[in-house]
């Protein structure tokens, strides 16, 4: 009996998705669950499992191949038994320890390697368990001198300098970052954009870390770092000016009563943003592992679409990669976004005495169509306060 295989229901904010590459190719045994092929979408990367046991006995639709929800993309033969030759099966398990070592790749890693022919095992991986990502093929290609993807025709020879020839690289956008660049040219299109800023002094965070930082990790199992801290300090602003948590619908104003807070994690697939579900009621610990878990899965591509959707306001942190200052685009459709930077300790001015402190410079990009500049540089005043005596958070004042 012979069984379709077909494109998952895609959730209502998706409208296609495209083949980034099949695990199987026809007449290969397969196993139930067994991961048949990967979708990519504007979002996440989808994996398709196998309904069943059986063989592959047909691919209906090839690499690249743009499909929406219920196109069928294979068939297969169930309780058919895969019959190998002597010279097939010996290929059969070079391609099974390419498939083991494949695992260590990226979706994005693996359309390099495998455009490139490149011995994945060859490639040293910087990801978590030696996960190998597009950063680290193409960093390999270089130090090989071998380009990342042929050279079209040219009628003239290229220029050549001291270095070598030198060549132009074409590659199509991801889908994820095709959509990052529509939703930041739409929200700079569609909404007054504006960006207040402001400093914090995390003497008094950096004191709390350091006296219980071990006992928290003994105790809850997670590491306390920074990113619990902004959060909590965020929802007290937000608590404080609503506007700031509100979205622009048509001609309505939406206000949330809930705190949705987005953590945007950088992936070698671009900038995605995964959502905290109501922050307000969530505890320090339970913050800081929901971030952990979200960036390994986030970078693994294990992520799923639910974690990815909504949210009513977004923290990024742009100091992890070293910046001391920028203006955020917002995340439509929220109507703002708060930027974390780098912590640089620096001389300030406390109480007419010239002392050096661990200062960041923060700020927040807003829509100005429904929140004025009174409410976003109160706003960002009620962080720095948070922040800067972290007892408020606690007392709620």
């Amino acid at each position: 009996m012979t069984i379709e295989v077909r494109v998952p229901q895609l959730p209502e904010s998706v409208a296609d998705a495209r083949i980034v590459s099949w695990h199987k190719q026809p007449g290969e045994a397969v196993a139930r669950d067994e991961n048949l092929v990967d979708l990519e979408t504007d979002k996440v990367v989808l994996e398709v499992p196998s309904p069943m046991a059986g063989v592959l006995k047909e691919i209906r639709l090839k690499d690249g191949t743009t499909v929406t929800s219920g196109q069928v993309l294979a068939v297969i033969d169930e309780g058919a038994v895969a019959v190998a030759s002597a010279p097939a099966a010996a290929v059969s398990a070079a391609a099974a320890a390419a498939a083991k070592d494949s695992g260590k790749l990226s979706p994005a890693a693996k359309r390099v390697v495998d455009e490139n022919k490149v011995d994945p095992k060859a490639v040293a991986g910087s990801g978590r368990d030696g996960r190998v990502s597009k950063s680290d093929v193409v960093n390999y290609l270089s130090a090989k001198d071998v380009p990342t993807a042929p050279a079209a025709p040219r009628a003239v020879a290229p220029a050549t300098s001291a270095r070598g020839a030198r060549a132009d690289q074409r590659v199509p956008m991801t889908r994820l970052r095709a959509r990052i660049a529509e939703r930041m040219v739409q929200a700079q299109a569609t909404q007054a954009l504006l960006t207040s800023f402001n400093e914090v002094d995390l003497k008094s965070v950096n004191e709390l870390r350091a006296r219980y930082k071990d006992q928290f990790e003994k105790q809850t199992g997670a590491k306390l770092g920074f990113m619990s801290f902004f959060a909590k300090a965020c929802v007290e602003a937000l608590k404080k000016f609503p506007s700031v948590n509100a979205s622009v619908e048509g001609g309505d104003i939406v206000y949330h009563e809930y705190f949705d807070i987005g953590v945007a994690v950088s992936t070698d697939r671009g900038l995605i943003v995964p959502v905290l579900r109501d922050a307000d009621q969530q505890s320090f610990a339970e913050i800081e592992k929901s971030i952990a878990n979200f960036a390994a899965r986030a970078r693994a591509g294990t992520i799923t679409m639910e974690e990815l959707t909504g949210g009513t306001f977004t923290i990024t942190n742009g100091g992890v990669f070293g910046s001391l200052l920028s203006t955020p685009i917002v995340n439509a459709p929220q109507s703002a976004i708060l930027g974390m930077h780098k912590i640089q300790e620096r001389p300030v001015a406390i109480d007419g005495q010239v002392v050096v402190r661990p200062m960041m410079y923060i700020a927040l990009t807003y829509d100005h169509r429904i929140i004025d500049g009174r409410e976003a540089v109160q706003f960002l005043v009620t962080v720095k306060q948070c922040l800067e005596d972290p007892a408020r958070m606690v007392l709620g004042i």
